[in-house]
């Protein structure tokens, strides 16, 4: 039963990308086929980092042991910004190297169709345009990417502002425009402020080897780059969908879907329990604490913001080193974990505390395995901002449990994914 919806997007869990075809309609509701990046995709980019940097090691003639952990960790926090009082709007707390979760949108008339990471950890959409630099261009990986030609819309408006977002490897630079946006099939949103990307080296290896064109962020405005209105935001205000809320059923090996305009009450069981925001920039919540195991680990009331746009979770490294340790992890050079493979039926639960509810993320399933590979789902990350959140709940966290975010409210909504 669909309760409010104006139109679902949904995912089909496959490896390969079906561009811009549409499932059947069903009572008003229109469904895209998405696709989930593989797992063993996600450790192919742990093990290419690390050896990324294990070569700028060797090209520095440092040695591994010469590395303290606040130098890894830092490497993995991009959008750190400037420390001595930088704008903090182009600040971005996660990285797209494990997003997992993407699928299709339309820019300008006649339509130009892009496969976008839905983002709740930010804010701005942005698309590569023709010509841009570090698009994907390399011929032993195949990920050229579909680019924007503003010549070939009718609907397309000059804005010509710069836009910039600064990464932990550098930045991403474009400059705004204004054309229609078309989510599923039939929400247009009328000049949208999107920015055209010229040069996406910022990403490095993340957007060459990712499966997605641009980000469609779903944050609040607050946060966005130059304050340009949100994609859903605008929507909401000119109509297009019958309310203000989307939310997120994540499979595994499953079919998925983010619906805009309501939510699935066949995609979870029992009751939503909603939560208020503690902010409204990302999706920022209160944790009541996070617990493993039998007193193995145990945080204070903290905060968490809930991110469609990584499957890994993060928290403060001095945590999530102590966490590691009570599932046997080990770290390497770049603050990432890894644990036996042949020991996860034994790893301890993880809880997370909201709001008076406990939510547990079984041992196992905070583990991502391929290739004989077992990542641990959780990476330090030490966020900047005095009160920005101290912990991000990603896909492996919504995959458990179905999420509705409601952008009116500024409320976030949980219940045990079916």
């Amino acid at each position: 039963m669909m309760r409010n919806v104006g139109s679902t997007v949904s995912a089909l869990v496959a490896l390969a990308y079906f561009a811009g075809a549409l499932a059947a309609e069903d009572d008003g509701v229109y469904k895209i086929p998405l696709s989930k990046r593989p797992d063993h995709e996600i450790i192919l980019a742990h093990k290419q980092r690390e050896e990324e940097y294990m070569l700028s090691l060797d090209e520095k003639s440092v040695k591994p042991s010469q590395i303290d952990e606040k130098t890894a960790l830092e490497r993995n926090l991009r959008g750190a910004g400037d420390p001595s009082g930088g704008k903090d709007e182009n600040m971005i707390i996660k990285d797209y190297s494990n997003a997992q979760y993407y699928g299709s949108i339309s820019i300008g008339s006649p339509p130009q169709t892009f496969s976008v990471i839905f983002d709740t950890g930010s804010s701005n959409l942005w698309v590569p345009k023709v010509g841009c630099k570090h698009c994907g261009e390399i011929w032993i990986w195949p990920g050229n990417k579909n680019k924007y030609d503003n010549k070939k819309s009718t609907t397309y408006e000059e804005d010509g502002k710069d836009f910039n977002i600064q990464y932990g490897s550098g930045s991403v630079l474009g400059s705004f425009s204004k054309d229609i946006v078309t989510l599923a099939k039939d929400i247009e949103v009328d000049d949208i402020r999107f920015a055209e990307i010229s040069d996406a080296g910022g990403l490095g290896v993340a957007y060459t080897m990712g499966k997605f064109d641009g980000i469609l962020g779903l944050g609040f405005t607050s946060i966005s780059i130059d304050h340009a209105p949100t994609v859903f935001g605008t929507a909401i205000a000119q109509g297009a969908v019958a309310a203000p809320e989307f939310a997120f059923f994540l499979g595994d090996n499953e079919e998925s879907e983010l619906t805009f305009g309501g939510y699935d009450t066949s995609k979870f069981t029992g009751d939503l329990h909603t939560v208020k925001l503690d902010a409204a920039t990302y999706w920022q919540i209160k944790l009541d604490g996070i617990d493993v195991g039998d007193g193995m680990f145990t945080s204070g009331e903290t905060t968490a913001i809930v991110d469609s746009g990584t499957s890994l979770m993060t928290g403060p490294s001095a945590d999530v080193k102590k966490l590691a340790q009570a599932f046997g992890a080990k770290p390497n050079v770049l603050g990432e974990y890894t644990v036996d493979c042949s020991k996860l039926d034994s790893m301890p639960d993880v809880v997370f505390k909201i709001d008076g509810q406990d939510y547990t993320i079984p041992g196992k399933d905070a583990v991502i395995q391929a290739q004989g590979t077992c990542l641990f789902a959780f990476m330090g990350l030490d966020i900047p901002q005095e009160n920005g959140p101290k912990w991000i709940l990603g896909d492996v966290f919504m995959r458990k449990y179905y999420t509705v975010f409601n952008v009116e409210e500024k409320t976030v909504s949980f219940a045990p994914s079916v």
